[in-house]
């Protein structure tokens, strides 16, 4: 069974480099032990949105007075949210099938293992071993929740993310450790839902990769619906011997003892790199990743890796985008590098947090002399009518040149608002082009405008 190419893994980098190696020629087979789509179709990006809609019309229902209407009896039944969840991420699944057929891709089940020589073993779930060759094997095998000594996961009181998906019922506490995306995001759709949350983070601020305003901004938020926060705050030990779970939690004032039915751990990932063979290979691997070069080529001719397995972010889009520039170079097409410092980042709770490039922090220990602007959603026409005006829009630019370094944002749908910093900062878009280009109205997109005409003291509307 001789290939072009087989990649192991088929979540958003894998199926996503499959469909372009087929189309530009290659004889194409993916490796998946599991379900097509892998963690972030199956059990991550996808059916965690679906969670989150439903807290959001949840949400609105119970709300529904301030928006001149009225509505009775107002309830919530938590196993048809689970159910409704499964049901997008199969639904989705099946598509990724669908396209894998449509593309000619030979879908291999089992377990990939690669080996010296550009084969790959793949064992099935009875057993059997089939061998396969390729003159190229990608791995992308993506990874899985990152499990501490002092957390030890039993997947009914210590959860991942994977557990938090599929409870099976309602838990009335919980402690959600980490407050990075997936702990944030948990964390909001169970306090949405009615149970009682508590974050523990380690860092200063909540979301502690984004800039200090937003993370600032975002706790008032989670704190106003209710979610208490730990910040500075460590859990060194646990205890499941009772009905629940006691956390013994490390903070400024000295120890405090937390109760909950159930405790989340989203403390990280951890790479996927065990039993796939890569020792036999010689694949050079550090700190939890494979190395590669600019086109995602290891340090063996022939493997490559890409996605949550190599340095960098650990995003779906990311993988992708590294997938298609590795079978893009391999095809011998002019490609470049992939940009890891225009990478958008999103986090899907209420308010939604994006952001693109530079803190207003990093920028200034880079040295740059900034003008920066901001422009609230409570003066955004369309955010007041809409009843959403908590959050706002900051951008950061270059005070000498014009370059936009920066774009940070939080309020409702600017998850889909960033991709304009993103293009605008991929085609070196000055400030005053931004400034210049008309934005619609009434729309949350004229925030960017005015937080741009703020930064140059040109804001109308404030």
């Amino acid at each position: 069974m001789n290939y072009d190419i087989i990649i192991i893994g088929s979540g958003p980098g894998g199926y996503v480099t499959a469909i372009r190696a087929s189309q530009l020629g290659f004889k194409t087979a993916i490796v998946e032990k599991e379900s097509l789509g892998g963690i972030c179709l199956n059990w991550g990006c996808i059916p965690t949105k679906a969670l989150l809609k439903s807290a959001q019309v949840y949400d609105y229902l119970k709300h529904v007075d301030e928006y001149g209407l009225k509505a009775e009896a107002i309830d919530k039944d938590f196993n048809a949210v689970i159910k409704r969840s499964r049901n997008v991420a199969d639904g989705m699944s099946k598509g990724v099938q669908f396209l894998m057929k449509k593309n000619k891709i030979d879908i291999i089940d089992g377990h990939g293992k690669i080996k010296p020589n550009k084969k790959v073993d793949v064992t099935a779930a009875d057993g059997t071993v089939t061998e396969y060759s390729a003159e190229n094997i990608i791995i992308a095998t993506g990874a899985r929740s990152r499990e501490l000594p002092n957390l030890p996961q039993d997947g009914k009181k210590v959860i991942g993310y994977r557990q938090a998906m599929t409870l099976p019922e309602q838990p009335k506490s919980m402690i959600v450790v980490g407050s990075g995306a997936i702990g944030v995001e948990f964390a909001h759709f169970y306090n949405t839902m009615g149970t009682d949350v508590t974050i523990v983070e380690f860092m200063p601020n909540v979301v502690p990769v984004e800039d200090e305003d937003i993370s600032k901004q975002f706790e008032r938020s989670l704190k106003k619906s209710g979610v208490k926060i730990m910040t500075n705050s460590s859990v060194e030990s646990i205890d499941t011997s009772g009905d629940g779970v006691k956390a013994y939690v490390k903070t400024k004032k000295g120890e405090e003892v937390l109760e909950a039915d159930i405790l989340l751990s989203a403390v990280g990932i951890k790479t996927n790199i065990e039993n796939i063979g890569l020792e036999d290979v010689g694949i050079i691997v550090d700190r939890d990743k494979i190395l590669v070069n600019d086109w995602y080529q290891t340090n063996i001719p022939g493997y490559y890796a890409i996605g949550d397995v190599v340095p960098g972010p650990a995003l779906a889009h990311v993988a992708s985008a590294e997938g298609i520039t590795c079978v893009e170079k391999l095809a011998g097409l002019h490609t470049e590098p992939v940009d890891y410092g225009n990478i958008p980042g999103c986090t899907y709770a209420s308010p939604e947090i994006a952001s693109v490039g530079m803190t207003e922090a990093k920028a200034r220990e880079a040295g740059y002399e900034l003008r920066i602007g901001k422009f609230p959603f409570s003066a955004s026409g369309k955010a007041k009518a809409a009843g959403t005006p908590d959050g706002f829009v900051k951008v950061i630019f270059d005070a000498k040149y014009g370059e936009w370094l920066g774009c940070h944002m939080i309020g409702a749908g600017v998850t889909d608002m960033i991709a304009e910093a993103v293009l605008g900062r991929k085609l070196e878009t000055t400030g005053h082009e931004v400034l210049k280009a008309i934005h619609p109205h009434p729309t949350m997109s004229e925030a960017v405008m005015e937080a741009v005409a703020d930064a140059y003291g040109e804001v109308i509307h404030l």
